[in-house]
């Protein structure tokens, strides 16, 4: 910054002490001007908590909308031109119900009814992903456009307008110690600064009709919207009504219990008054287990961790139990395989605590007790890893982080 630039923020500061502090009073603006001002502040307001209202409207799910922006953060870091869209819960409806109307098959009054209501709850989500899309264009982004274009620049030249203000104050003040060009060159670009801000907010405040027309936009959309809903839940209500008609006239089935096997009670013969036992059914051949294999014995915790300490340190089997009791018949020890031990962490990684199934394209799934390698962290919620060679992102919170990734 040249010396004549730092000479002038000088003055400015100076100004704002002494009318912030010291009570000093700078140049008042007219009342018109003054009222203006607080009409654009009023629209300023408006148009971004309007914004904030609508994508809540759209987009209902806080967590859904916080996934769908890390999806679409990560789709364009890898370049993905296709981004996965918000789940509708018209969606996710319509998909629950197909899932048990097939489970309970097509002679099942009810199964048949759930599918013809999930195949309606999947055409109204199609119809909510057109309502979304319509809005976005029409209307969220005009809005947007008007927050960083219009109303930014109205704001830029507002701050400048004060700068300046300040700057000709201060050497106004001081009139007869400061050179009178420099003065008046001050009172120009102060009047300049004020008649291009006041220009750019009558410019705004008269042309409000676009954001009219972009309100009506959006009641356009929603009442597209709402049409195509009625249509669908029309023709379903139709086709439940059939069925309850076509159900109603159907004759019913009668139950008939099946008869009862006999059951011949005989002697007890057990010392407490019980029923005798039944007798072992007789193994054939042909059965996978032969009469003369015996159940393999496992261990007890305490027991396999002597065996296995024994194995390690170079001894057979045998002596790892015969530490603790004497050595088992043939035929029963159990054979044991022992893990390897886990590989040293020397890389950033971290343990599944759950398994984790993906839902969407680019997520790693995993099973719980999984290491996953750490490559990069997308957010503070999420990760993302490597495993068995497949590289993906997954959430922090199905994971213990073993070794952090560096700072």
């Amino acid at each position: 910054m040249s010396v004549a630039g730092l000479k002038k923020q000088f003055y400015k500061a100076s100004q704002l002490v002494s009318e912030k502090v010291g009570g000093a009073e700078g140049t008042k603006l007219d009342d018109d001007f003054k009222e203006m001002e607080k009409k654009v502040d009023v629209t300023s307001k408006a148009v971004a908590e309007v914004l904030a209202r609508t994508i809540e409207y759209l987009q209902p799910n806080p967590a859904s909308r916080a996934k769908l922006t890390m999806l679409n953060t990560v789709s364009k870091i890898r370049g993905q031109v296709k981004n996965p869209g918000y789940p509708q819960s018209e969606g996710l409806l319509g998909e629950c119900m197909i899932r048990h109307g097939k489970e309970l098959g097509g002679e099942s009054n009810f199964g048949d009814a759930l599918l013809d209501a999930g195949e309606s709850m999947k055409r109204l989500a199609e119809v909510k992903d057109s309502l979304d899309i319509e809005v976005k264009q029409n209307f969220i982004d005009p809005l947007q456009n008007l927050c960083d274009k219009d109303l930014k620049e109205i704001q830029h030249h507002l701050k400048k307008l004060e700068g300046r203000r300040l700057d000709f104050d201060y050497k106004k003040k001081r009139q007869g110690r400061i050179p009178d060009e420099e003065l008046r060159q001050a009172m120009e670009k102060f009047e300049e600064s004020k008649e291009v801000a006041e220009t750019s907010m009558h410019n705004l405040l008269e042309t409000d009709i676009e954001q009219v027309s972009q309100l009506s936009a959006l009641v356009d959309a929603q009442l597209d919207y709402h049409r195509q809903a009625v249509q669908i839940l029309d023709e379903l209500a139709d086709k439940l009504k059939r069925r309850m008609r076509e159900g109603s006239s159907r004759p019913r089935r009668e139950y008939k219990p099946k008869p009862r096997e006999a059951f011949e009670l005989g002697e007890p013969e057990q010392p407490n008054g019980g029923f005798p036992c039944a007798t072992a059914p007789k193994v054939t051949g042909s059965s996978s287990f032969r009469s003369s294999d015996k159940p393999i014995r496992t261990p007890s915790r305490s027991m396999r961790s002597m065996a296995e300490g024994a194995a390690l340190l170079g001894g057979s089997g045998e002596q790892g139990w015969g530490a603790a009791s004497a050595p088992p018949a043939a035929g029963q020890v159990e054979a044991r395989t022992l893990r390897p031990p886990p590989a040293p962490l020397d890389q950033p990684s971290c343990k599944a605590l759950y398994d984790f199934e993906p839902e969407n394209d680019g997520e790693l799934g995993f099973r719980e007790g999984d290491i996953i390698t750490l490559t990069n962290q997308i957010d503070e919620n999420w990760y993302e890893g490597l495993l068995h060679g497949q590289s993906g992102f997954f959430p922090l919170s199905y994971v213990e982080v073993l070794v952090p990734l560096p700072q």
